[in-house]
């Protein structure tokens, strides 16, 4: 155990706390098959909103960036079902799902922005990994060609939104460290460097600039236009600037995780190191974090939870446990473990309603926060309290993780 290692230990005293086990997490990820089955009997070909109203998702277009992680949980279930009349059912609402993927990139419908890899991976790279789908492969490979139309070369980075070029818009956020699979499958599949190199330049201004010293990370970076240089860090959706958004903290510890898979530059251990060490060290008694982790145990504790930014974090250590010394990987794969128990055990929904029953669909993981306005932030609030589609996909894959330490991931 390093020491950095042992302080987190000693502050958090994570080793009180029971870890999931795998039947556990066997029976957690059954209870979820069940329910994105009985989900796709309600959706039929809509895919659900980004998060639930009042615990119900509704259904809709194939539009904005969290559309594939529904998708993805098809395919875990597909995986995870024997052959069958079940399995063909999961395959074809995959497939059908695949197709729409295509459609949307081909007439370019809602892509204007660096999202291309959440929708994609889970979705159309999955597809073409698990059955050789070749409309995931011509979907993924249009998706990786919109992203990187985003690069700015002034600054290196990848422009999350807005119009190009633009003062107020010339910014990356922390969320983007997800979208660069896409990238780096794109180039093993056509040979072609130019996806890789962007995914690099933009992973170099992402550590140079997202984390800052103390471990915590910005969730928006402005870049100078003019001169490419930093400019300033600041927050659309954390409580205020300079505060820890708990979901952007989770998201750099899976970002920093992956960035290590696909460039092996061991510097990526210490980011890693320091992202994580201050997201552990900033959760509450029950192990599932406050919408941002300014708050704590005290005044603030009727702050909303994030469950999602928990599953994210857990996928990512489990991740970077495949590549750590033996030791510092067992201590990240068990801090997971301990993260899925207490979301497992506190924070699931209930079995789906049985045949005749209430139709509703709803998701895996209660007390998911989408986004909470404050006086100091600039975002709408949404889905507060409530299930999150991409909070049910990474609880599902964390799952699918420890069942299976050596699963081929999406990203």
């Amino acid at each position: 155990m390093t020491d950095m290692g042992k302080k987190w230990r000693e502050e958090r005293e994570l080793e009180a706390f029971p870890c999931i086990s795998e039947e556990e997490a066997r029976l957690a990820l059954r209870s979820c098959i069940n329910r994105v089955r009985y989900n796709l009997e309600i959706m039929k070909e809509d895919f659900p909103g980004p998060a639930s109203v009042k615990g119900i998702y509704h259904g809709g277009k194939n539009r904005g960036w969290t559309t594939g992680f529904y998708t993805g949980q098809v395919w875990i279930a597909w995986e995870n079902t024997p052959d069958g009349a079940q399995r063909e059912v999961l395959l074809k609402a995959a497939r059908s799902q695949v197709d729409s993927f295509l459609q949307r990139i081909e007439r370019l419908e809602d892509v204007d922005h660096h999202d291309m890899g959440f929708l994609y991976s889970p979705s159309c790279v999955a597809a073409y990994k698990l059955t050789g789908s070749e409309a995931g492969r011509k979907a993924a490979l249009l998706a990786a060609d919109q992203l990187i139309r985003r690069f700015q070369e002034k600054g290196e980075f990848l422009q999350a939104w807005g119009k190009m070029g633009e003062p107020d818009n010339y910014r990356f956020i922390i969320d983007c460290l997800l979208n660069l699979p896409l990238l780096y499958w794109a180039s093993r599949e056509t040979g072609e460097e130019k996806y890789r190199e962007i995914a690099e330049k933009h992973i170099h201004t992402a550590m140079a600039y997202v984390i800052r010293e103390d471990g915590s990370a910005w969730h928006t970076v402005f870049m100078n236009p003019l001169t490419g240089a930093f400019d300033h860090g600041a927050t659309c959706q954390g409580y205020k600037d300079g505060s820890a958004w708990a979901r952007g903290q989770a998201w750099g510890i899976y970002g920093t995780a992956v960035a290590y898979k696909y460039t092996q530059q061991e510097a990526y251990f210490g980011y890693f190191k320091k992202v994580t060490s201050y997201f552990l060290n900033h959760l509450p008694d029950d192990l599932c974090p406050f919408w941002d982790l300014t708050f704590g145990n005290g005044d603030e504790a009727d702050e909303p939870r994030d469950s999602s930014s928990a599953v994210i974090a857990a996928c990512g250590m489990l991740e970077m446990s495949r590549y750590l010394p033996e030791e510092e990987a067992g201590y990240y794969a068990l801090t997971a473990r301990r993260l899925l128990k207490a979301l497992a055990d506190h924070y699931r929904t209930e079995e789906p309603d049985l045949p005749g029953g209430a139709q509703k669909a709803a998701g895996h993981l209660l007390h998911g926060t989408y986004s909470k306005k404050t006086p100091f932030n600039t975002c709408t609030e949404e889905g507060v309290d409530e299930c999150l589609l991409w909070g049910d996909y990474f609880f599902m894959e964390a799952l699918q993780r420890v069942i299976k330490p050596d699963w081929e991931i999406y990203w």
